[in-house]
């Protein structure tokens, strides 16, 4: 027979024992869904719009290729040294991390300051993005991955104050993590933007 004092067998509920972090990871990933969604949104939008000129300049008028090839390619070495962080990361080693994660926002500092000069051309040359449906699609597309380096790169920095309070602590390092899927998430994104409105548009 159950006492007063005791707890019926139902009583007992078994502890859950979660992977820690395992939430925050699982938010990132539907984060970055989320954002794939709306830069899927962005291409249909410029495929849609990539022929209203509306008697503006066309692709091949106002890219220059070269300088586009060079921004790629800081990108994706971007990535590398990245990856090269992580390295140092899984080995205990908080100099390396720090060391390559400076040259990553150094890399990525780069790209912006390239596409900014772009624009700024454009602009200059009169292909604004009121000039035509075509060049606002472009803009808009272009420059929503420019905004998200642009953040990558103010959160490697926070991440460097972060590592120089705390070292590689696991939360830093989940944030590491995270970063580094956002990071190589802009390139997948940036090969599209090269190869479906640079290379395509010259044509």
């Amino acid at each position: 027979m159950t006492t007063m004092t005791e707890k019926p067998a139902f009583y007992v509920l078994e502890e859950e024992h979660h992977e820690p972090g395992g939430s925050t990871m699982l938010g990132f990933w539907i984060y970055l869904m989320s954002d794939a969604l709306i830069f899927a949104t962005l291409f249909a939008t410029y495929g849609v719009l990539s022929s209203s000129f509306a008697g503006g300049p066309t692709p091949r008028e106002i890219f220059e290729l070269p300088l586009v090839a060079v921004n790629t390619a800081l990108l994706l070495i971007s990535s590398i040294t990245y990856g090269f962080a992580m390295m140092a990361m899984q080995q205990g080693k908080l100099n390396g991390v720090r060391l390559w994660l400076v040259v990553t926002g150094l890399l990525g500092a780069g790209f912006v300051g390239i596409e900014l000069y772009e624009f700024s051309v454009l602009v200059h040359e009169g292909a604004t993005p009121q000039t035509s449906a075509y060049l606002s699609a472009f803009f808009t597309l272009v420059a929503t991955h420019g905004l998200h380096v642009t953040f990558g790169i103010i959160w490697l920095v926070v991440m460097l104050f972060q590592l120089g309070q705390r070292g590689l602590h696991p939360e830093n390092q989940r944030r590491l993590m995270c970063l580094s899927m956002f990071w190589h998430f802009l390139d997948i994104v940036w090969i599209g933007v090269f190869t479906f409105v640079y290379l395509l548009g010259v044509l």
